[in-house]
């Protein structure tokens, strides 16, 4: 048995109205492949160019262990200059992995590659961020905190993207006070044993290639495994809808940091409790509706 998954649909290119009016408004997926082969970044992007262009910087790197109570927010695993991390990467796989790194704050030069598509959408020009991840690597099921609408832009080998919408949630053993699933789970071939309720969630699939562009609507769940060593950089645009921008205020301006104190306060007893309750609220639904 496998997740209930539909093939988001692809296009070629795309003009501003039928984005806004086919993917936007509706809140649906969509991989634009033709978008940005004008850009500098589609012929030079690989990794042995960001080597040679920002080799010698310093990066955070996260190694997909599961969240302990010493750990804040966000905070990455490990440290390495990007030239080592780069040469890890093409020699042998590795659960280590980029996030959320910040081009406008490390690198000028890369800036120049690319521009700002127009997609009806106000852009946050200052947060392009790049993502990194090695053969086999992937990121825990989940939605940014900020409820955005994303574009992500692929760049050298491929990866896999799973998505699930909000109203999913219900099925997808959410842990409380934060925006992961149950990090236990492998979404890529679930144990449906284990995680009974996963047959019942409706989601989207596809292979992102180089130079390809997944929109990725509001608050949308995403799980990325990385099928060759690669990496990808998002642009972002500001929640539209009432519901998602009140998630996004609350989850930053509190949540978060709700969920910081509790460490401090409980330790592994407040994040053993929270993983817990993803399966205590996930079957009590299944039990309410009679599945």
């Amino acid at each position: 048995m496998k997740l209930q998954l539909h093939n988001i649909p692809r296009v070629k290119s795309i003009s501003k109205t039928d984005f806004i009016e086919g993917y936007f408004k509706p809140q649906k997926p969509v991989v634009i492949e033709g978008l940005i082969n004008h850009w500098p970044a589609y012929s030079k992007w690989n990794l042995d160019y960001i080597k040679e262009v920002v080799g010698e910087d310093i990066v955070p790197l996260y190694d997909g262990n599961p969240i302990h109570h010493k750990k804040k927010f966000n905070a990455p695993d490990t440290k390495m200059k990007m030239s080592n991390y780069i040469d890890l990467l093409k020699k042998e796989p590795t659960s280590l992995r980029i996030f959320l790194w910040n081009i406008f704050k490390k690198s000028p030069q890369l800036q120049n590659d690319f521009s700002f598509p127009d997609f009806g959408l106000r852009l946050m020009k200052r947060l392009p961020m790049l993502f990194f991840g090695g053969r086999g690597s992937h990121t825990f099921m989940h939605y940014d905190i900020d409820l955005a609408n994303i574009f992500h832009f692929h760049f050298e080998g491929k990866k896999q993207c799973i998505l699930f919408d909000q109203k999913q949630n219900k099925y997808l053993y959410k842990v409380p006070h934060s925006i992961i699933t149950r990090e236990d789970i492998d979404f890529a071939n679930p144990d449906f044993k284990k995680w009974p309720a996963l047959k019942h969630a409706k989601g989207w699939i596809c292979d992102l290639n180089h130079g390809e562009v997944l929109y990725m609507p509001e608050g949308y769940w995403h799980y990325m495994k990385y099928i060759t060593p690669g990496f990808s950089m998002s642009l972002r645009a500001i929640a539209r809808q009432p519901k998602n921008l009140g998630k996004a205020i609350y989850n930053v301006f509190f949540m978060r940091n709700f969920d910081n104190l509790m460490r401090k306060i409980k330790g592994q007893k407040w994040i053993d409790w929270k993983n817990n309750k993803a399966i205590v609220l996930t079957n009590s639904y299944l039990k309410k509706i009679k599945i």
